[in-house]
């Protein structure tokens, strides 16, 4: 029987997942979750893509048309995740699910189709983009043993942190907190702030497979992050910490920390997630000892002649960057989610 290849239905969710989870590299944001906390809160149109051989799922792509003001028109897999792309049994699966996606490209007319992909593997035509690493570690067996796989320098900074009388809570009862701290660091950075929706959706989609740590000291929250669950890993996703508290050294504590938490609820692998080469992120998690490696991500250009650059590296952001920087937070948190929804 020749493979088929249709959009997501409701009543695919359950066979998606599983595969999700059983493909070797699956990912939290290849899951039905992400698509419903994206659907729902940036109004993003969904093109989940599955391959069946009757009542059998080969493959599958999750795709959003993604239409604003950053980035123009554009078919992306997936948006605001560090990983994506296809996962397919076979090559001539992955083949033909990325024809489907190049011809979607077409008819909708985007600029370009973006697979974030996590592995050399998912890639077709090959990746040309190479401005991200990503990193991961297997969690030591126990506090001592963590602690030991940590580079000497910052093996330092963490037992300094470890002085400061700093404590840590894991809960899915409220965003405030996480969610001022993080528009805070994205209004440092320059960065566009996410909608408060948006953290709201991804804490009810993925239940008990996401929460947030809060960092105190005395009693105020001085760093803050929301992990996900994904088979025996978490990945430390939306991560802030309060800049007039970097004596503390509330991050270094706040990794660790969630690292030995981890350990004693059975979770074996640490991934440290995305960073941008030649960043500060890059600099910060280059120094915890984990294996780095390039992410294969593969571009297809449509309607566009050269590959775009929406990093904060391009020129063209640099006045922008500079003007909302110099915004007052209440208007970036307000402004920043209009920025990202979807353009009618």
């Amino acid at each position: 029987m020749p493979i088929a290849v249709r959009t997501f239905a409701p009543q695919d969710a359950a066979a998606w997942d599983a595969y999700v989870l059983r493909h070797e590299h699956g990912t939290p944001f290849h899951l039905i979750a992400w698509k419903n906390s994206i659907e729902q809160t940036f109004r993003y149109r969904p093109y989940y893509l599955g391959a069946w051989d009757g009542e059998d799922l080969l493959g599958l792509v999750p795709l959003f048309l993604v239409r604003n003001v950053v980035i123009g028109k554009a078919l992306i897999s997936s948006p605001f995740a560090v990983y994506g792309g296809i996962l397919a049994d076979s090559g001539p699966v992955r083949e033909t699910l990325y024809r489907h996606a190049a011809d979607l490209g077409r008819t909708l007319q985007v600029d370009h189709v973006e697979f974030r992909n996590l592995d050399d593997s998912q890639c077709v035509a090959g990746s040309n983009i190479s401005r991200y690493v990503t990193y991961t570690q297997d969690i030591g067996v126990d506090e001592a043993a963590i602690l030991e796989q940590i580079p000497r320098k910052t093996r330092y900074m963490v037992r300094k942190a470890l002085k400061n009388g700093l404590t840590s809570r894991h809960h899915r009862e409220s965003i405030d907190v996480f969610e001022r701290m993080y528009s805070r660091n994205l209004q440092r950075l320059g960065t566009p702030a996410f909608p408060r929706q948006h953290f709201t959706n991804l804490l009810l989609h993925f239940g008990k497979a996401a929460d947030i740590c809060e960092v105190s000291s005395g009693g105020k929250a001085v760093a803050a992050v929301m992990s996900f669950y994904f088979r025996d890993q978490i990945l430390p996703y939306y991560g802030a910490s309060d800049p007039d508290c970097n004596e503390l050294a509330p991050n270094n504590f706040m990794y660790y920390d969630l690292m030995c938490w981890a350990r004693r609820e059975g979770i074996a692998k640490f991934d440290f997630g995305r960073s941008k080469k030649e960043s500060g992120s890059n600099e910060f998690k280059s120094r915890w000892g984990m294996r780095e490696r390039d992410l294969p991500y593969e571009m297809l250009l449509v309607n566009r002649k050269k590959l775009p650059d929406y990093t904060p590296n391009n020129p063209m952001f640099a006045w922008p960057i500079k003007v909302w920087q110099k915004l007052p937070l209440g208007v970036t948190r307000l402004l920043g989610p209009s920025l990202l929804r979807l353009v009618p």
